[in-house]
């Protein structure tokens, strides 16, 4: 999985890849070659007495030096480039893959999951690819060559890298090979602790009133603690690497000091020649410590690799059209026989609802906490689709859509609808980017926004922190209905997007938007009664199933469901005035 990922991503860096390997092959052939003059200088200079031989080739070697001091730092810039380069579309792929995602896929993976993937996991990958450019390229190289000019210096002590060899790549083998699953391990509790700090940071409020400082703290410690156990377990296999490697490495040069120095004093092997043998062993030695420390990186990266493909290879459930049609919003929204059942769910969450809502008419749902309403609005944009049935804006399947075209036509204002941080008017414009000042204060009129945007000191370039935190709950949900009247769609759809409005500021609001958006159609969801007892048509909803529909009048003498519920917040008096 890890080479299919680097592979389709490292196709359009290859000729810096090409320049990397290229200079990487002039540096080593230099780091190969130095150990051979070595051996002149020594055999041919140094033990005759000839200094200017000595001189001219030292000056060799200095020339050497500076060649591989050059391509060296060349490499390591655009490996670090090339690895960054990739590194970036990688993280663009994997976050514009999950913009596609339905709630079913988000749910899925969890938001934290998908962040710890988006970015902790493409680091690692990251920081594989500068090693791989950095030390694997040049690894093979001086390993290969270095065991043959390690034969031309002297076939029989090369007979020592028989015993040498096998015994490293064993040893390296068995440690990177216990990596694999503590690397698993790891990223799962990166994922873990990742959640938690979210939570934290988004139910603040929560832990406050509650005073459950001290339980949050100790969640995260559990997962900071379980985080760091099993990053121990990996950093001692990980030091294992180096001592084993320096072990071996001098046990190696013990012997073949110890059998070249024998064969130096019977004038059967020059010193030289020995010295250059035991730069070469040194350097294959040094190569296979060179790719294991890439390989020490390779697990952990392998399974950051797995968890990436697993994000990219998931397909969403909401599929664009092939061939998109254009709504045609002026028919209004119906659904018909509509069915969802979320995953893993024992039994849908809707069955069988059908509902028509005209343009210049408001349409309540309402019913229990379970009932499905939330989940009703959010098949029209297509937030995720119905698993049986149709929804449909003027007669056209919302499936057949263009998303885009969808989005313009549909303006849904969430439950706990979400600002962005930036300023008042960049999230007025969020689904109109081309609105002037006057549509923003406008859209602030209708949703009775405009006496508290008029109150901050900097008004529309006022500060928004992320999520609204900084703006009361009506206040942001005031904006939320201001957002989405810039964007002027045709369907507007609101998600009990009201309940935190005192009644008389709802009261207005709700006659603001009837007349400012008298063309279109408007579908609104509420818990109180006195936000849908006017409505054109309302929509009652139990477990899942219609279990009414008419007008407030028609429900409280026909539909025991809708009169329970007025009656739970209302007398008979109020309900039939």
């Amino acid at each position: 999985m890890l080479i299919r990922l680097l592979g389709a991503y490292s196709r359009p860096y290859r000729k810096p890849i090409a320049a990397i390997t290229a200079l990487q092959l002039v540096q080593i052939s230099a780091t190969l070659y130095l150990p051979t003059l070595n051996a002149d200088v020594i055999n041919n200079g140094v033990l005759p007495g000839d200094t200017g031989h000595v001189l001219r080739i030292g000056g060799v070697m200095l020339a050497l030096t500076l060649v591989q001091m050059v391509c060296a730092g060349t490499a390591v810039y655009f490996s670090a480039r090339t690895a960054m380069a990739l590194g970036r579309d990688l993280r663009a792929d994997v976050f514009a893959h999950v913009q596609t995602f339905s709630v079913r896929e988000v749910g899925r993976f969890g938001a934290a999951s998908l962040i710890t993937r988006t970015t902790n996991d493409v680091q690692q990958i990251q920081t594989l690819v500068v090693m791989v450019f950095t030390l694997m390229v040049a690894a093979p190289i001086m390993g290969v060559g270095s065991v043959l000019l390690a034969l031309r210096q002297d076939v029989s002590m090369s007979l020592l890298l028989l015993i040498v060899l096998p015994v490293l790549v064993t040893a390296m083998t068995l440690i990177v090979g216990r990596m694999g699953p503590l690397s698993a391990s790891l990223q799962q509790r990166v994922d873990r602790i990742n959640k938690v700090m979210r939570e934290q940071l988004t139910g603040l409020r929560v832990v406050r009133a509650f005073v459950r400082d001290e339980h949050e703290q100790s969640r995260f410690a559990g997962a900071n603690d379980d985080t760091l156990a099993v990053s121990l377990r990996l950093g001692h296999i990980q030091a294992l690497m180096m001592p084993t490697v320096t072990v071996i490495m001098e046990f190696s040069s013990i012997a073949v000091l110890w059998f070249g120095g024998h064969r130096v004093d019977d004038g059967t092997l020059q010193p030289g020649t020995l010295i250059a043998f035991l730069q070469y062993l040194t350097q294959i030695l040094q190569a296979v410590m060179l790719a294991m420390l890439a390989f020490i990186l390779s697990p952990r990266a392998r399974v950051c690799a797995e968890r990436i493909q697993e994000v990219l290879d998931t397909a969403s459930s909401v599929v664009p059209p092939l061939v998109a049609a254009p709504p045609r919003s002026s028919g209004g929204l119906e659904l018909r026989d509509v069915e969802f059942r979320y995953p893993g769910a024992q039994k849908p969450v809707l069955h069988g609802v059908s509902l028509t809502a005209l343009p210049g008419r408001t349409t309540a749902i309402v019913g229990s906490t379970g009932s499905g309403k939330t989940t009703l609005l959010q098949l029209v944009p297509r937030l995720f689709d119905a698993d049986a049935g149709q929804v449909l804006l003027g007669g056209t399947d919302v499936r057949t859509v263009d998303r885009t075209a969808l989005a313009a036509t549909v303006g849904l204002v969430t439950q706990r609808p979400y600002l962005f941080s930036g300023t008042v008017a960049s999230n007025l414009r969020y689904g109109n980017p081309d609105a002037s000042d006057e549509e923003l204060w406008r859209a602030l009129d209708i949703a009775q926004a405009r006496d508290f945007v008029t109150a901050l000191p900097e008004g529309l370039q006022a500060s928004i922190a992320q999520g609204g935190s900084n703006v009361s709950g009506g206040q942001r949900q005031r904006l939320a209905v201001a957002r989405v009247l810039v964007a002027r769609p045709s369907v507007y759809l609101f998600d009990d997007s009201f309940s935190a409005l005192d009644a008389a500021t709802e009261a207005r609001l709700r006659d603001a938007l009837a007349s400012a958006a008298a063309d279109a159609t408007l579908v609104v969801v509420a818990q109180r009664v006195s936000s849908v007892r006017d409505a054109d048509c309302i929509l009652v909803l139990d477990e899942g199933h219609v279990v009414g529909d008419g007008t407030h009048t028609e429900l409280m003498a026909g539909s025991e469901t809708y009169r329970e519920i007025v009656l739970s917040q209302l007398t008979e008096e109020e309900a039939a005035a």
